[in-house]
């Protein structure tokens, strides 16, 4: 479920997935798989990335990772830490660091609401997923999360497990 929130930035609740004209305009870049198993995604935001010239080239090209990375609130703006963007190779000396804390894109109230999450509640803010959107603009979806403990973390490799037989069980059955 999707709300428009004044200003253009995007809101997504846990609920339902994007529909599918929203999907089929997602160039999904890069996708932070463990994250959703090391943790409990509380709320979504979608949240643009400021990069430079040869960072865009090189996520175009696909070759990029979320693993480890998380996002800081420092002097009240929101960065994106130690994701890896590869030095895109016909940049010569105009190149970028690959680790270098990125600064992502979103509303006052949305990085108040992050921060007070972290203060707080002791949550964290994890990246799910860069794509870039129908106009071209690289996008971040990002989370408030709180992590699994490891019997959590079973559990939803037990259900996970579940789900693949019940499918396959229908499968077969017809």
């Amino acid at each position: 479920m999707s709300s428009k929130i004044p200003g253009g930035a995007r809101q997504r609740s846990q609920g339902p997935k994007p529909s599918r004209t929203e999907e089929k305009n997602r160039k999904v870049v890069a996708d932070n798989r463990r994250a959703r198993f090391d943790y409990e995604i509380i709320d979504t935001y979608e949240a643009g990335l400021e990069l430079k010239g040869p960072e865009v080239k090189s996520l175009r090209a696909g070759r990029t990772s979320l693993a480890e990375s998380y996002a800081v609130v420092k002097e009240g703006e929101l960065f994106l830490v130690n994701a890896y963007i590869p030095e895109y190779r016909e940049a010569n000396r105009f190149n970028h660091e690959t680790r270098r804390p990125r600064k992502l894109l979103l509303h006052r109230r949305e990085i108040d609401k992050l921060s007070q999450g972290v203060l707080r509640q002791g949550l964290t803010i994890v990246p799910l997923k860069v794509f870039f959107n129908a106009r071209g603009r690289a996008k971040v979806d990002i989370a408030l999360a709180r992590g699994k403990k490891a019997h959590d973390k079973r559990e939803t490799q037990k259900e996970k497990s579940w789900q693949r037989d019940r499918q396959r069980l229908l499968r077969e059955r017809g």
